[in-house]
């Protein structure tokens, strides 16, 4: 017996159970996926006076000089800079395997079994 589409009523009825399971499977990961993009790396340089943000992509998404910055002459500045930089992606790696770590951990026994197989 066939339902009216030409589908066999056993396979649709699996096939739609297989895939409200495999939603379900998924779903802790695209809410990963979603946190991921959320995170910035924040850092400071110059005793606060430089103030980096870098995005999750790796782009420099903010950069805040105080006027008092100015003072420290080209050199310094430009220095400042790269630190409160490196230290914005030094946050946001550390975020980042945190939130990796945390979002992956469901998956650790599965993939020790896959693993065995």
């Amino acid at each position: 017996m066939t339902t009216p589409d030409g589908g066999i009523p056993f396979l649709d009825a699996e096939m739609k159970r297989f895939l409200t399971q495999f939603q379900a499977d998924t779903r802790p990961l695209e809410e990963l996926q979603e946190s991921l993009h959320g995170i910035r790396g924040r850092g400071e340089a110059a005793n606060g006076q430089v103030k980096a943000e870098v995005l999750a992509s790796g782009a420099l998404g903010s950069l805040h000089i105080a006027p008092r910055a100015m003072r420290l002459g080209a050199d310094a500045l430009a220095e400042a800079v790269l630190a409160a930089t490196s230290n914005a992606a030094a946050d946001l790696t550390t975020q980042l395997a945190g939130t990796m770590t945390d979002g992956l951990t469901p998956f650790a026994d599965e993939v020790r079994r896959f693993g065995q197989d």
